[in-house]
Formats: C-alpha cells, structure tokens, sequence
C-alpha cells in the first residue's frame, strides 16, 4: 500500500510516500524554523503563510523522490490536528483537494499518533506489545500504555509547559536561541549536570503527570539570585547551567517512565518518540532507567521532529487495524485529544 502523506501542523511543510507502513520512499520537509529565530518561537500567521508557498512543490518533488506518479498512489494522509490551527488549514485543504482531484481515499490522522508510530519507520524487526512510550516535545509530552498501533491508555501528560517548550523557554533565558532542545545541549556538552541540583517536579504527586513550570522557574532564579545577573559570570557557567537544566527535565521524564514499569510490569519495550527524544542526554538515562528493557527511538533524527512520514506510516496502521473506519469524515482540529482517535 502507497500512501502519499502530509503533515502541517506548526512551522514544517512535509510530505512523504511510505510503502506498507515502514518503507520511507521519500520524505521531503520544508522547515520555515530560520525565520523564526529572531522572535524565539513560531509565529502562527506566518507559519502558514510559508506552508502556502512551499506545499505543492513538497508534494511534487516528494512523488519526485518516490519515483511513483499520482496514480500509483493507494491513498492520501493528513494530520487532521492537534496543532496551529491556520498551518492545519493549509495542509487538509490540499489533502481534501487531490484526494477529490485523484479519486483517493483519505485518513485523518492525529499528530501523536503518528509521532507513536515513527519508531516503525524503515524498522525490519519485530517489535511487541505491550509498550510503554513516551512522547515529548515542543506541543505536548504524555505517556501511552499500548497493546496496539491503535488501542493503548494514556498514563499522564504535562499539566503545564511541554518538554519542549521548556527547552525553549530555558534557552531564551540562557540567550541560546531557538530551537532551544539542541541549543541547550550543545551548550551542556561540556558542563557538569551536577552543579545546580533543580527541584525534581512532582516527586511525591502519586500520578504520572509531568510539569515543567516549576523547572522554568527555578532556572529564572538561578540566573537572578546566583549569578546576580553578570554577564560574564554566566557566560562562564553556562555549560554547567545548561547541562543541569537539561539534566532536570530528562530526569523528570524518565522518572515517571521508571514509576509506570513500575505499575506495568508486563511492558515490553519502552519507545521514545517527538523531537525531544533526539536528546542523547535522555536516551541515555532512559536506557540506564529501563535495563534491561529494549529502548526503541527513531531510526533517524529527523523522524523524531515533525514529519509526513510518521503520518504515512499511522495512516496505514489505522487502515491495517481499523478498516474502513479509517477513512471516515474528519474535522481539523487545533485541540484534538488522542483519547477520541486511539481506543483503550
């Protein structure tokens, strides 16, 4: 099954062409991220703006790449939400349009979704249920208990800020630029994530939610009250000052990965997934958290950020496990819950 697959849903213009689910014929991503580092974060309006400009020459040079036409095409997949509601628009109005032009179905597919299916992406072996996958980045972080590609319990999710946006938040406060993820851990690389122990959020809280707010904070003081705001004393720190910071959230996150081994002892595998799992710094503790469970991340880096790949490959889960029910009418949605697409 081809499927050609598009996904909009905050600053990237991607589409890619995925054979049965894993093979990635072509994925092709028009980033507008450079525009936005002089305002530290994306700008809606402008988002979309770039998305009109550069979706149908993505789509062509995907087919392209492919080396596939229209008509080979079995189906089309959008990300139907949840994200910025204008660069959704963007992306399902298109979708909509050559699925009517080309006579193709169409699958709706939630973001998440596909950011839980990208560790399938070019994978030959075989993985197993039940998984425990933590799904992190700039727009949400949760935790699934899965069975299946399309049934699974969420276990918690961020009261607050994402994980990724508290990368970005810190690093705007550390003058790192953005995106702040890999800012923040290029500059920790040579710093000592022991030299400011940050509060561990919800230590005691018995659920597996997350929170970010608190770590925000607790940096904003640091730099207020330690280093009294000297330039050059920071400048000085600041490898140390990333590095714990970064340390803090990655901590946070596995945390509660520990504690839900702890409540399912009969997880298989445990997955990273969203452009927060392209941090080496957690990998690495969650690989420590869960021996000697198998950790799966995505195959490549640019499967962990925002992709049309991801959506390919969920696009065919839901048809492999759904059926028809796939290819049901759907709405664009900025705040669609995963809860009303993945079945518990």
């Amino acid at each position: 099954m081809l499927i050609l697959s598009i996904e909009t849903s905050c600053d990237e213009t991607s589409a890619a062409v995925v054979e049965d689910g894993t093979k990635v014929l072509s994925n092709v991503i028009a980033s507008s991220v450079e525009s936005f580092k002089s305002t530290g974060g994306v700008i809606p309006e402008e988002a979309a703006r770039k998305q009109v400009e550069f979706i149908l020459p993505v789509i062509n040079k995907t087919l392209i790449d492919a080396g596939i036409t229209k008509d080979e095409v079995d189906a089309i997949a959008v990300t139907r939400g949840p994200g910025l509601l204008v660069s959704l628009i963007v992306g399902t109005t298109v979708a909509r349009t050559l699925a009517s032009l080309w006579k193709k179905p169409l699958i709706g597919v939630h973001h998440t979704l596909g950011h839980l299916s990208s560790t399938w992406l070019e994978a030959t072996e075989e993985f197993q249920f039940p998984i425990l996958t933590l799904s992190a980045s700039g727009g949400h972080t949760d935790l699934w208990f899965r069975t299946s590609h399309t049934q699974g319990q969420l276990l918690g999710r961020t009261r607050d800020d994402a994980a990724g946006e508290a990368f970005d938040k810190g690093a705007i406060m550390l003058e790192l630029g953005y995106p702040g993820g890999p800012a923040i851990a290029k500059a920790a690389e040579k710093g000592n994530y022991e030299y400011y122990d940050f509060p561990l959020p919800l230590h005691d809280d018995p659920s597996l939610d997350f929170s970010f707010s608190g770590l925000k904070t607790s940096l904003k003081y640091l730099l207020r009250n330690n280093v009294n705001n000297q330039q050059s004393t920071i400048n000085n720190q600041l490898p140390d000052i990333a590095a714990s910071f970064q340390h803090a959230i990655c901590q946070h996150l596995t945390n509660r990965i520990e504690k839900a081994l702890t409540l399912h002892p009969e997880v298989k595998e445990v997955h990273l997934v969203g452009g927060v799992s392209a941090n080496i710094h957690l990998r690495t503790l969650t690989e420590e958290t869960i021996n000697p469970l198998l950790l799966r991340v995505p195959k490549q880096i640019r499967y962990c950020t925002d992709n049309a790949a991801m959506i390919g490959t969920a696009a065919c889960f839901l048809k492999q496990e759904r059926a028809n029910e796939a290819f049901e009418e759907f709405e664009t949605t900025a705040s669609l819950s995963l809860n009303e697409v993945v079945k518990c």
